[in-house]
């Protein structure tokens, strides 16, 4: 074991800055090739289709290792977790910017960015770890809400970073610029994060495999539904098939968990506390939210309004700004304040966010609308994130934190997979119902308002609006869930 007495002996924010230039990276690359699809296509010679695996194959090796990932920071240290994936995650964005110049292909990139993924499954739950075993329970509020802040931000200005980076440099910089970031943040998070107390957990072999295998089934099917059209994939296997699959081999790995009479992956004791799984909904409808919104509102922004991919980004500005500025005084809130009012608030006004956003997507609305939908966004994420995550963590026992922080962000991750899936099949089924039979084919070859007949204009921007209510309905359940928090013990000492 590893003395934790030095560490606790200097203040954890040096640290906590150091991981959160990381994480935001990681963040930001499940989001910042979205606005590259069309040039991708081009360098590649290939169809979106084949584009949409440079960002499935991130996700998917992203999310499913998370279980196992977070549990190997109990047992080995978050540091070196930490450090190894961020040197894996660095060094493949540099294979990927190289892919091109290299001849290496689509499946060159792609390879690339699944150990891009791996890499970024290493280093998430250890982010959250380090928040949970180095500031006491009273002060961790301030810090989850920077490390939710962050990852609100991230989602949101991957595409603007994105945009900017095409429009100057090239496609390539869009995994180039990670690697000086990567260098500085791995630097800074081996001089600043501290050697925290290792527990010699047994590794639960069945279990890895079992969640493994579980999550890969169902995080594909789900993912992938849309491009197989739900239907048949190669030879007998099918979306319907991996998906049930997925279940099964995750109720057969919660099955296992609960009869593990040594050290289960995912100790099932973590379910006991309401907070931590009422948690764990917030976030998988927090994480179908901010995915799910996305897609439409950029198909609005460029397709009906004709706004470059960084102009559309601006208009989502409003958003991360104000993220980041409350980000604190949100932080600050949560260790006083109960949690079911702050993340109620929050997820209403998220709520209320996303429906001024349908009210401005129409093909004439001045776009000082969107950007008041945005400002409102902005004020109610800083609301979500970080108390989410407090609350999720408040009463983790400190041998348990890694494997409750790999829980959370595998419920995270579920959640935007779902919204992504989901959102494709709705946004497919309103431009149907808006234009016709031809309307999803020609929605998707639709690159410019300037070029769209008035009444396709119209009915795509109503498409797109109408389905922003799936987002806003879901949120909504989180913020049923926020109603049933329970006080945190800290509270009842007061």
């Amino acid at each position: 074991m590893t003395s934790p007495g030095a560490a606790e002996q200097r203040s954890p924010w040096p640290a906590l800055w150091a991981l959160v230039i990381g994480f935001f990276m990681i963040l930001v690359d499940s989001t910042i090739v979205s606005v590259a699809t069309p040039t991708l296509m081009q360098a590649f010679e290939t169809d979106v289709n084949g584009v949409l695996w440079v960002t499935s194959a991130y996700l998917l090796a992203y999310a499913v290792p998370l279980l196992v990932t977070g549990r190997l920071g109990d047992r080995l240290g978050p540091r070196p977790v930490y450090l190894t994936g961020l040197a894996v995650f660095t060094v493949a964005s540099l294979w990927c910017g190289l892919s091109g110049e290299l001849g290496l292909g689509l499946g060159g990139l792609v390879a690339a960015r699944v150990v891009q993924g791996l890499g970024a499954s290493m280093m998430t739950p250890q982010t959250m770890t380090v928040i949970t075993r180095t500031f006491p329970a009273t002060r961790r509020g301030t810090a989850m809400a920077l490390w939710g802040a962050t990852a609100g931000i991230a989602t949101l200005a991957g595409p603007l970073l994105g945009g900017l980076l095409l429009d100057t440099l090239g496609w390539e910089w869009i995994f180039f610029v990670n690697v000086p970031v990567g260098l500085i943040g791995w630097l800074l998070a081996w001089r600043l994060v501290p050697r925290l107390e290792t527990h010699a957990h047994r590794f639960d072999g069945l279990g890895v495999a079992l969640s493994a295998v579980g999550l890969f089934c169902l995080v594909f099917g789900i993912q992938e539904g849309q491009t197989y059209d739900w239907g048949r994939i190669w030879g007998w296997i099918s979306v319907p098939l991996l998906i049930a699959t997925g279940l099964v081999m995750l109720a057969v790995f919660v099955w296992w968990q609960a009869r593990q009479r040594g050290e289960p992956l995912v100790p099932l004791r973590l379910f006991a506390d309401r907070n931590f799984s009422l948690a764990n909904v917030g976030i998988t409808t927090m994480g179908f939210t901010i995915t799910a919104m996305i897609f439409p509102f950029y198909i609005w922004a460029q397709s009906v309004r004709d706004l470059s991919p960084t102009q559309a980004a601006l208009v989502m500005a409003p958003s991360s700004v104000l993220s980041f500025l409350l980000a604190r005084p949100a932080g600050q809130l949560t260790d006083r304040v109960h949690p079911r009012a702050l993340i109620t608030t929050g997820t209403v006004l998220l709520a209320v966010g996303l429906w001024l956003l349908t009210q401005a997507m129409t093909p004439t609305a001045p776009l000082w609308q969107a950007l008041v939908a945005a400002g409102v966004l902005g004020v109610a994420n800083p609301l979500i994130w970080g108390p989410l995550s407090t609350t999720a963590t408040r009463n983790l026992p400190m041998a348990d934190a890694g494997a409750g922080a790999g829980v959370y962000n595998t419920t995270r991750q579920l959640g935007a997979v779902l919204g992504s899936a989901a959102i494709a099949v709705l946004m497919q089924a309103r431009i149907t119902a808006h234009l016709g039979a031809a309307g999803p084919e020609a929605g998707t070859s639709m690159t410019g308002g300037a070029a769209l007949p008035p009444a396709v204009a119209e009915g795509l921007a109503r498409a797109m609006a109408e389905a922003i209510y799936l987002p806003m309905g879901v949120i909504l359940l989180g913020a049923l869930a926020a109603l049933f928090f329970e006080r945190p013990t800290h509270l009842l000492r007061r």
